[in-house]
């Protein structure tokens, strides 16, 4: 049985420092892995050929893997043999004529503005609670962070006078994104001695958002957050999450005219292409419009 040990040790420290990727990220790369280290043993990653992988790759498909999880899986092979290869471990890449499996294109599923609108105007009330989720949902909304990043913020990372927010994202590469007037009143509401300070523990730090415990608000917490405001404004709350509010960000930003360069800058796109998901939303709803008005769309 070959020990593969080292080499993944190696990989992980690999992705974590050099990539930058979040450990939840690394760990499902390792589950992958362990799949297929677990199919080509007791066989040594030397004797592999493209004709293997495209044969593990077959067995994967026809044994019911989601398309989604066997394009991610392919990549994290060919990420791991390539990382080999590059180490010394490997004299060549099997995986370099490999062609990888296609993630489906899946659109966004945003609120529309409406809904939107009434799910933050319902959150009323002006007990520390209330002005933390006041603030919190602006911020999801007003800024398309990921909530990974909302949880991350610190109270030095707001700066008032310029009306800005120093925002890290992933790999802790850091961007600057505006306060809008909606945003920064309730951030300011929040901040002042009847909101934050009111839930501060010796356990707080410099943690922007907080829980009922004084603690740091976790990913969790969010989501709960969303999922009461929602059912108390009467909206649906299946598939409504932090994700929602950034894919809703951008999509009312580019239906009323914002450069995709633009959004693509406050979300904190490495790539256009990401950012050009939104525009088909966008798309969409410009055709609905059309059809349901242009004189001469229905022929």
């Amino acid at each position: 049985m070959t020990d593969y040990t080292l080499e993944v040790s190696e990989y992980r420290q690999w992705l974590l420092i050099e990539k930058g990727r979040a450990p939840a990220t690394v760990e499902a790369y390792e589950n992958d892995l362990r799949s297929f280290l677990t199919w080509w043993e007791p066989r040594r990653l030397a004797s592999l050929t493209e004709a293997d992988l495209t044969e593990y790759l077959a067995q994967q498909r026809s044994e019911g893997l989601a398309p989604a999880s066997l394009a991610r899986r392919t990549a994290t092979i060919r990420s791991f043999l390539g990382f080999l290869a590059a180490e010394g471990h490997l004299s060549t890449d099997p995986s370099a004529t490999v062609r990888g499996g296609r993630r489906p294109r899946s659109l966004p599923k945003p609120l529309d503005e409406e809904d939107m609108g009434r799910l933050l105007d319902s959150v009323e009330g002006h007990t520390a609670r209330d002005r933390r989720d006041r603030a919190l949902l602006e911020l999801l909304y007003g800024t398309g962070a990921r909530v990974s990043e909302a949880t991350g913020l610190k109270q030095g990372d707001l700066d008032f006078d310029e009306e800005l927010i120093l925002v890290t994202g992933k790999g802790n590469k850091q961007r600057m994104v505006p306060m809008g007037r909606s945003l920064l009143t309730a951030l300011r509401e929040y901040l002042d001695s009847q909101g934050r300070a009111t839930l501060v523990s010796p356990k707080s730090g410099e943690w922007l958002f907080l829980n009922a415990r004084g603690g740091r608000l976790t990913r969790q917490g969010v989501d709960l957050v969303i999922h009461e405001r929602a059912l108390a404004a009467g909206l649906p709350t299946k598939g409504l999450s932090a994700h929602v509010f950034r894919h809703s960000c951008a999509t009312h930003m580019l239906a009323h005219g914002a450069d995709i360069r633009a959004v693509q800058e406050l979300l904190g796109h490495a790539s256009i292409a990401t950012t050009q998901i939104y525009t088909a939303v966008s798309l969409g709803s410009l055709r609905r419009d059309y059809l349901g008005a242009h004189p001469r769309a229905q022929g």
